[in-house]
């Protein structure tokens, strides 16, 4: 009985360090990636990302470092068009110092009739901590051919 007493134990305290973790890695990157890209905020978006960042769109087999991926991301500032970026997470792994996320987004854009379409894709997101701070060190995505929509969105789980 004692025995079983401390695997439960140990099982909802590794439980607990966990969704600690992914609230972590929620506050410091995701939410401010969010509002950062909704925004069209280049500076605030770059700042959730290593300066060794690997982007990865594989959609169009690119590799962009840090310096090429602010350029990429300071040209849609120019854009006016009202957009706005959902994820949603199949997949999130995490210790300490490292994480590894895969998830699901919707990406929805207003025409200047105020039409909205919405793009799908699937991530796959590598993070670290850098000075007791996580940041994305490698991050892709892929439409998957366009195979991914609304129904793998809302089969993923929301970010908690």
């Amino acid at each position: 009985m004692k025995k079983l007493f401390v695997l439960l134990f140990i099982l909802m305290a590794g439980l607990s360090y966990g969704q600690n973790l992914q609230k972590e890695i929620n506050e410091q990157v995701w939410i401010p990636f969010i509002a950062s890209f909704n925004a069209r905020d280049t500076k605030a978006f770059m700042a959730v990302h290593s300066k060794d960042v690997i982007r990865a769109p594989r959609d169009s087999k690119e590799l962009l470092n840090f310096a090429e991926y602010t350029k990429q991301t300071e040209r849609g500032e120019q854009q006016k068009t009202k957009h706005t970026l959902e994820l949603r997470f199949i997949d999130r792994i995490a210790n300490k110092d490292q994480a590894f996320e895969v998830g699901i987004y919707k990406y929805t854009a207003w025409d200047e009739k105020g039409e909205p379409s919405s793009g799908y894709g699937k991530f796959h997101v590598a993070l670290r901590k850098e000075n007791g701070v996580w940041k994305i060190l490698v991050d892709s995505d892929s439409s998957e051919g366009h195979t991914i929509g609304e129904k793998e969105f809302l089969a993923a789980s929301p970010m908690q």
